[in-house]
């Protein structure tokens, strides 16, 4: 059975809330163990826990903020677009990737995409 629209929107804002304020290993849970991440679309296609922790603890110690723009689940799974704002120093570097993910019947995300390049980071101040 197909995890329900209902869970899968719930992991999705998980995720979303998670990128901001989480650490690898809270993100990971998410993950099925064997899930694949390609994050941007075109670069190496990261697999299991290893490879996909690693992009994410890269997100340690900076001052993020995220926040959900359009979220639709059907049948295991989603697409999002979401923001993120890095503050570095005085600069706000805005990232609004667009993701599409899979799951698992138990809800765990099996991949992820996340389709953007640095033409679309905004960098203020």
């Amino acid at each position: 059975m197909v995890a329900s629209n209902e869970d899968i929107r719930s992991t999705v804002r998980r995720y979303v809330d998670l990128v901001a304020t989480g650490t690898p290993s809270e993100i990971l849970a998410l993950y099925a163990e064997d899930a694949t991440v390609e994050d941007p679309v075109g670069s190496p296609v990261r697999r299991g826990h290893e490879e996909i922790g690693a992009l994410y603890a890269s997100l340690e110690g900076l001052e993020l903020t995220t926040e959900l723009l359009t979220l639709r689940a059907c049948a295991g799974q989603a697409a999002f677009h979401f923001e993120i704002v890095t503050r570095l120093g005085q600069q706000r570097h805005h990232l609004a990737p667009l993701e599409v993910m899979t799951f698992d019947d138990a809800g765990k995300i099996l991949s992820m995409r996340a389709f953007w390049s640095d033409e679309d980071v905004v960098v203020e101040g």
